[in-house]
């Protein structure tokens, strides 16, 4: 039998593996019924499993191998899959809801339901590991649909319908791991393989409530050796699923201790009262002994009543607390006289509806055996069988990171899902940003992103892979972290609001200046890197302070300022595309500085050796419009005529003034000055050479360069634009124009287009 066999005529194994034995049926479904082919019942040598727990793993592989050895005999056919479930003393369920986008509307197709309940599946374990507080593992071991939904209409069967959305309420059931590990570990031993694991309620329901009554408020009771199971439908769906650690185990206790017998004796006497009033027995001396049926009942009196009130209780816990309207008991436990007659005592129902369930649920089920056992003992072997159609959901093992995992089987497993439980840190799947760049521009927290580091390298059996590469049964996986990206860097010039320049109308031409920015209060240049915790201010706007000391003009020198012919100050803020006018006061003209002009002056003294290096930078061509004005000789010490008289003429005068006086000093104090300071030395400044648009350049004359200097030096004609803007690049990239040069820079200048 092969998992994915599930057409009609193919035989499907199921086992049942419970504390007190070990039943195994063959069947195969044909249209809509069952047919039971083989069955095999093997009782544990010894207790190897206590309440739905295996203990001995060995001693429950051998049980296992013998009773598929008889198996394979009746059928002569060769069983290596098999179908089992699980039971235990802790379960623990989830109620979830998913939805599915189909896009487009389509007919929805059996794969589509399969897909929707694999979400559900997905969801619930995500909320089940959430909610799991406990350092125990647990294993989704079983679902059921409580409800179908198309485009949000509650629908019992989705397939051939056309939808846009479907959805689904789904109860996802959970085990802890030793329980699912036991059973896989026994099956492997015995040389079979899983090929779908189910819970033991979920297997019982689906043959002793058929979806007929599920419209009723039904409880289901699976009472077996070790733990009681415990199932509720309503409304035309299974609605809850329970568990409880006490089953027919206590009772057998409890006949041992009052026959002083072995376990193997009390579960025969305890078998026996089921057709018989009276018992014959061996007790531990060898002596022959007699019990009656009464007698047996009142030894288990106080376990019996025990077991059909918690039974009652976790009945009315998941239905809401409130009682059912009829109980079906199924499993040899709850086959004991007056256990269906107490639970309905406890449940507040008459004791008619609530019965043992055998053959009467077995409708649909064909027995091919001549002596086939058709009590409740086979209705959960066969329900696992069912189940086998209804879902597929075993385990696959495979090595994460050297680490052996168990993953629940959906059909589409992936790396990613085998890191979830590998228990792999999910932020080392992905790649990391650097550190954030934290700072405030313009009074706005601004925060600039560090850079992505590497995904994590995934390898699946040597090859490379990623994170949704399909995994299968034994993969080898190994996924090495992500890296962490670098650290945020960001210079004032890259911040986008830097962009553009302001531009000022002057008499002579334009001038283009650069954004000023402030960092925590002081100016800085263009290539500042801004730190965490900066605060950055960019200014539009010159002063007319600025501006002159720019284009190297001092205020005193100023006799009037109009900034778009309005008179200004120092302090007036001259804005993009402001015309600014100056006129400059006549040679030797002087007045007294106003107190505003002083104050702006002590200003200027304790500007920041910062603060000058930005603002001495912003030059350009234009600047050249206003040249520092030189101081002339006066000539008013000569007397106007008519006709300037000859050299002759000044001898003779001059030799008749005091001849100790040179001729020198009969010149006026102006020219004086002028030729004293022509004598003086000239001071020698470096010469820088740079390749503007690929000619040499060479710059001399001042002690260091910034960008806007090279108009001086090279022509590029500003007057007739031949684009939307000058561009500048330095060494290949932009340029800025307070940029200082070096020797050996390459600059381009072009207009842009």
């Amino acid at each position: 039998m092969q998992k994915t066999d599930k057409k009609s005529g193919a035989y499907v194994y199921g086992l049942d593996i419970g504390t007190r034995s070990i039943v195994g049926t063959v069947g195969y479904r044909q249209k809509d019924k069952f047919v039971v082919v083989a069955q095999q019942i093997k009782e544990h040598e010894s207790r190897a499993m206590l309440d739905g727990q295996i203990h001995d793993i060995d001693a429950v592989s051998n049980t296992i191998r013998e009773v598929t050895e008889g198996l394979r005999e009746q059928v002569d056919t060769p069983l290596t899959q098999v179908c089992i479930a699980a039971a235990g003393r802790v379960l623990k369920t989830v109620n979830v809801h998913v939805d599915m986008d189909l896009e487009n509307e389509k007919t929805i197709a059996d794969e589509d339901i399969h897909m929707l309940n694999s979400y559900g599946i997905e969801k619930a374990y995500e909320i089940f590991q959430q909610e799991n507080e406990s350092d125990v593992k647990f294993y989704c071991v079983g679902y059921s649909v409580v409800h179908y939904y198309m485009n949000g209409y509650p629908m019992s069967n989705l397939e051939n319908h056309k939808a846009k959305e479907i959805s689904a309420d789904l109860i996802a059931t959970f085990l802890p791991d030793d329980v699912v590990d036991g059973l896989y570990k026994s099956v492997e031993m015995a040389g079979l393989e899983v090929a779908n694991l189910t819970l033991e309620p979920i297997a019982a329901i689906g043959l002793a409530i058929p979806d007929m009554y599920r419209m009723l408020n039904i409880a289901l009771i699976d009472v077996g050796a070790g733990t009681s199971d415990i199932s509720i439908t309503k409304d035309g769906s299974i609605v809850a699923y329970g568990m409880l650690p006490m089953a027919g185990d206590c009772l057998t206790e409890d006949i041992a201790r009052h026959c002083l017998v072995d376990f193997n004796t009390a579960e025969q006497i305890k078998r026996g009262i089921e057709t018989n009033e009276e018992v014959e027995y061996k007790d531990i001396m060898g002596l022959t002994q007699k019990i009656t049926a009464k007698e047996v009942l009142d030894a288990v009196e106080a376990d019996l009543e025990e077991m059909a009130k918690q039974a009652a209780e976790k009945i009315k816990e998941l239905n809401g607390d409130k009682s059912v309207s009829a109980v079906f008991v199924v499993g040899g436990g709850g086959k004991i006289a007056t256990y269906t007659d107490r639970v309905a005592k406890h449940l507040g129902i008459p004791k008619e509806r609530c019965a043992v369930r055998g053959e009467e649920v077995m409708a649909k089920i064909e027995f091919m055996q001549q002596n086939a056992v058709k009590n409740s003992l086979m209705v959960t072997p066969i329900g696992i069988c069912l189940n086998y159609y209804e879902q597929s959901n075993n385990f696959i093992f495979v090595t994460f990171n050297g680490k052996r995992i168990k993953i629940y089987d959906n059909n589409r497993l992936a790396i990613v899902d085998a890191a979830i439980i590998g228990e792999f840190p999910n932020e080392d799947l992905f790649p990391k940003r650097g550190e954030s760049l934290e700072f405030e521009l313009n009074g706005k927290p601004t925060v600039i992103r560090g850079s992505k580091g590497e995904s994590a390298t995934v390898m699946l059996n040597g090859s490379q892979a990623d994170i949704h590469t399909v995994i299968r049964s034994n993969d080898v996986i190994q996924v090495i972290p992500s890296t962490v990206g670098e650290k945020a860097v960001l210079e004032v010039y890259k911040l986008p609001e830097y962009e553009g320049s302001l531009t000022v109308h002057v008499p002579d031409g334009d001038i283009t200046l650069p954004k000023l920015a402030s960092v925590n209060g002081q100016l800085q240049a263009s290539s500042y890197s801004i730190q965490d915790g900066d605060k950055v201010e960019l200014f539009n706007y010159y002063t007319v302070e600025q501006i002159l000391e720019i284009m190297d003009l001092k205020p005193e020198e100023m006799q009037v300022i109009l900034v778009n012919n309005q008179e200004a100050d120092m302090e007036t803020k001259v804005y993009d595309n402001f015309t600014l006018s100056l006129e400059i006061r006549e040679p030797g003209q002087r007045t007294e500085k106003s107190s505003d002009e002083s104050h702006n002056e002590e200003l200027d003294k304790g500007r920041t050796a910062a603060d000058e290096s930005v603002l001495n930078a912003h030059e350009s061509e234009s600047y050249e419009s206003y040249p520092r004005p030189e101081e002339e000789p006066s000539y008013e010490a000569y007397p106007e005529s008519e006709e300037e008289p000859s050299y002759e003429e000044y001898e003779e005068e001059f030799s008749e003034e005091d001849e100790s006086e040179s001729e020198e000093d009969l010149l006026p104090e102006a020219v004086k000055a002028e030729d004293a300071k022509e004598e003086q030395p000239k001071e020698e400044f470096p010469t820088l050479h740079v390749y503007v648009n690929g000619q040499l350049i060479e710059l001399s004359g001042k002690p260091d360069y910034i960008y806007v200097d090279v108009f001086q030096f090279y022509e590029f004609d500003l007057t007739k634009p031949q684009g939307t803007a000058v561009e500048t690049l330095i060494n290949g990239r932009k340029a800025q124009y307070t940029e200082k040069l070096a020797n050996g820079d390459r600059l381009e200048i072009f207009w842009k287009e």
